[in-house]
């Protein structure tokens, strides 16, 4: 791994609130990207992480987690497209939920326990990455984020204000 951890955008930065632009050059500078998104996600002890976290206004994301059978899956996906099943099919896995950009804080979220998301990789052949469970959760997370959306957005609102509140607490004992 030959990437250099950047610091990690906090919410409220502009960056993380707007949605980011599509990937249109597949070379040398993505891949760097990609390695530095890898290093900045390992030294934050996150499973995922969107270029827009470390203040990239670009549609891509790498992710290392594991899937509902515990199969640890990494990879970078660029111009994601997310695919969740049909109402009729969808199940809804309600757990714990954090975000490095948001750090400290924790909030419960259901989503659908089962995710494809569409792409490309950092030379521009088209990935498809299906995920259960965490790898689930991880891409619809990293999505959002290139969304302009925070998992705190998806909260209601008093679970948000909660969430907010010990961002706040935890960044003032961090300063002070």
């Amino acid at each position: 791994m030959n990437g250099q951890a950047r610091p990690i955008t906090l919410v409220g930065t502009p960056v993380l609130h707007r949605p980011c632009k599509p990937v249109e050059t597949f070379d040398d500078a993505l891949a760097e990207l990609a390695e530095d998104m890898f290093a900045s996600m390992y030294a934050a002890e996150g499973v995922g992480l969107a270029a827009n976290q470390i203040g990239v206004d670009l549609r891509v994301f790498v992710y290392d987690c594991p899937d509902a059978d515990g199969e640890r899956r990494r990879g970078v996906v660029a111009n994601p497209t997310l695919v969740l099943p049909d109402l009729a099919d969808r199940r809804l896995d309600s757990d714990d939920e954090g975000c490095l950009s948001v750090p400290g804080a924790r909030g419960t979220l259901a989503r659908p326990d089962r995710a494809t998301c569409h792409g490309f990789d950092v030379k521009g052949t088209p990935v498809t990455v299906e995920g259960t469970g965490l790898l689930a959760r991880c891409l619809q997370h990293e999505t959002d984020h290139l969304d302009g959306r925070l998992y705190i957005d998806r909260l209601s609102t008093r679970a948000r204000k909660k969430a907010l509140r010990d961002y706040e607490r935890l960044q003032e004992e961090a300063t002070g």
